[in-house]
């Protein structure tokens, strides 16, 4: 039995997993064509919403979510990120259309499907912007705003240039994520020590590497037609990429419970909160390493062992902190 040549085997998914199903194009039958109106809720991509969580993790790390006020600057801030990525992802869509029409999944997004047209996308996307950086200026956190334009002006400078460069496109990435999470901390606002930074930022790249080799396991050779700087990379490097990451964020995380166990009540909640850290990095490694870690929201909402990790440490982390 061999591989098709150039594109590595993908092993079947973990027990516990479920995968989120992609119609083929083989598929037997004429399927009704996507309306307007969900083709405009698929573009704006509600399930992406879920990496925006990111926001509470700054005030929950700092103890203040059970507070009224931070805990309405955090959903405050949530929001605003979930319109300000939406708008960038109807943008993202527009100028990518050509490239998503030669991939086997993004082929049916809105716009390189066809059913929303590039004037209607654009138009939403500017909307979507606008509303975020006025919200942001809105409720008066002005460092939030300058976060928010931040993340803007990083996601289209990827959108147009940073995705055909290599290193440079997983930096891109990575950076829309810890964005989310320095947007938490200045909302409420409350100090971001330096292993927060650390965990959000190499976590964050472990994350993007997943994602790109999976992208790499799905296309093999043919991925450079679909992004070009995945004609540079190979597994075995972001394998090694995801190794670093995931080893720095392991460790800054250790050393943070360590740190916060020092003269806290709560001790042995933080100590104890590393175990599910370690065991959902090693369970999300896993399911990418099976080339299922291309969409990292799948990868969360579709994993019940993860979910389960995921409670676990939330669980003892708020026990921890409010202890």
């Amino acid at each position: 039995m061999s591989a098709t040549p150039g594109r590595p085997r993908r092993r079947p998914a973990p027990r516990g997993f479920r995968p989120r199903v992609v119609p083929s194009p083989a598929a037997g039958g004429a399927a009704a064509p996507p309306s307007l109106a969900a083709g405009l809720v698929r573009m704006v991509r509600p399930r992406q919403w879920l990496k925006n969580v990111l926001v509470f993790g700054a005030p929950a790390a700092a103890g203040v979510l059970g507070q009224r006020k931070p805990l309405a600057y955090s959903v405050a801030a949530f929001v605003i990120f979930c319109f300000a990525a939406s708008g960038t992802y109807c943008i993202n869509d527009v100028v990518d259309r050509e490239a998503d029409r030669r991939h086997p999944v993004k082929r049916l997004r809105p716009v390189a499907s066809g059913v929303v047209g590039v004037p209607l996308a654009l138009g939403l996307g500017a909307a979507l912007l606008g509303l975020a950086l006025a919200a942001s200026a809105a409720i008066g956190r002005p460092r939030l705003a300058l976060v928010v334009v931040i993340y803007v002006a990083v996601t289209l400078a990827y959108s147009l240039w940073l995705k055909h460069e290599p290193i440079l496109d997983l930096a891109a990435v990575a950076a829309g994520f810890v964005l989310r999470a320095i947007a938490g901390g200045v909302a409420v606002p409350v100090p971001l020590s330096d292993w927060f930074l650390i965990v959000a930022c190499f976590g964050s790249l472990f994350v993007v590497a997943g994602k790109r080799e999976a992208e790499v396991m799905l296309l093999g050779d043919e991925g450079e037609n679909h992004r070009a700087t995945l004609g540079w990379y190979t597994a075995s490097y972001l394998r090694h990429v995801r190794s670093v990451a995931s080893a720095v964020a392991m460790t800054a995380y250790c050393l943070w419970a360590f740190e916060k166990a020092h003269g806290s009540s709560g001790a042995i909640w933080y100590e104890l909160s590393i175990i599910p850290f370690v065991l959902a990095i090693l369970r999300y490694a896993l399911l990418v390493d099976s080339g299922h870690g291309g969409a990292p929201e799948d990868v969360v909402l579709g994993d019940r062992m993860l979910q389960a990790l995921g409670a676990c440490l939330a669980v003892l982390f708020a026990v921890g902190v409010y202890h």
